[in-house]
């Protein structure tokens, strides 16, 4: 099947929307902004060396005590590349008719679908690929690090409190860094009084002593609530950890292509759904 591929499109779609694409990506997943990003891949695989035991000193005894040996360790952890596509189905006769930008107006959404991809995956586990570990929040679940109580009882000290969220990351030995929460748990963190009736948990509005935008912080760091069906309130409230404890890296060679030939087919039904050039279509893929 002939198509334009990327050589033969690179007058209608420049290099530059490939590279505004890969560096707009992070601004549109929640988990790559909070995450660790390490240099960008240039092959499928990476072996990342992480320290598995740290190094023990010792005191000498006395003036002529012998000094004891120690040592360091390392695991190999693999970084894979996997792709994240999509297919958006122009006809012609709207591309002829059209007297705006249709790219300007596709590109925005294919960033948006791309980071919601990654985060599903990275936090949920939904359609991850096989390789991938398992998602944040059913890792977490499944280590009995979660309360099931948190819109009930004493917020604050199910959030705060020895017993609370926090304590169960610190005692991993861990410090919160920044949270993750459903839109709805921003009502319960307003709502939320103490015996006063003045409310616990406030918005900042000043930062090393210049005002900024209000944002909302339990125990000084920052909690984030994206506007999508990726926290899902029924499911989880609130997700709290050390983020710089999670990496994740790029591959550099995005691309984009315009095809004007093709067969789109339905990999369960093995039916066509779209003919290109019979249905006198175009795919920005």
């Amino acid at each position: 099947m002939a198509i334009i591929d990327r050589s033969g499109a690179e007058v209608l779609i420049p290099e530059e929307k490939s590279r505004e694409i890969l560096q707009s990506i992070p601004q549109n997943s929640i988990a790559m902004q909070l995450m660790r990003r390490l240099p960008d891949m240039s092959s499928k695989t990476r072996v990342l060396p992480v320290l598995g035991s740290l190094p023990m000193a010792y005191f000498v005894d006395g003036d002529t005590g012998h000094k004891q040996t120690t040592s360091m360790a390392w695991e190999n952890v693999k970084l894979y590349a996997e792709e994240i596509a999509c297919i958006v189905p122009i006809p012609e006769n709207v591309l002829d008719d059209s007297d705006y930008d249709i790219w300007g107006n596709v590109s925005p959404r294919m960033r948006e679908a791309i980071g919601a991809a990654f985060d599903k995956a990275v936090l949920l586990g939904t359609n991850k690929p096989s390789n991938f570990p398992a998602g944040i929040i059913p890792g977490a679940v499944d280590a009995g690090n979660y309360l099931t109580h948190l819109n009930g009882g004493n917020l604050y000290q199910e959030l705060m409190g020895e017993n609370g969220l926090l304590a169960m990351i610190e005692e991993d030995g861990y410090v919160p860094s920044a949270y993750v929460g459903a839109i709805k748990m921003r009502s319960i963190l307003r709502g939320a009084v103490d015996n006063n009736g003045l409310p616990i948990f406030g918005r900042a509005v000043y930062r090393d002593g210049v005002q900024g935008k209000g944002v909302y912080e339990l125990d000084g760091a920052e909690a984030l609530f994206p506007q999508s069906e990726i926290m899902d309130p029924d499911e989880v409230l609130l997700l709290g950890g050390d983020w710089k404890q999670a990496v994740w890296a790029m591959r550099t060679d995005i691309t984009t292509k315009l095809l004007t030939e093709a067969v789109i087919q339905d990999p369960t039904t093995k039916e066509i759904v779209y003919n290109l050039a019979q249905q006198d279509e175009r795919m920005a893929a």
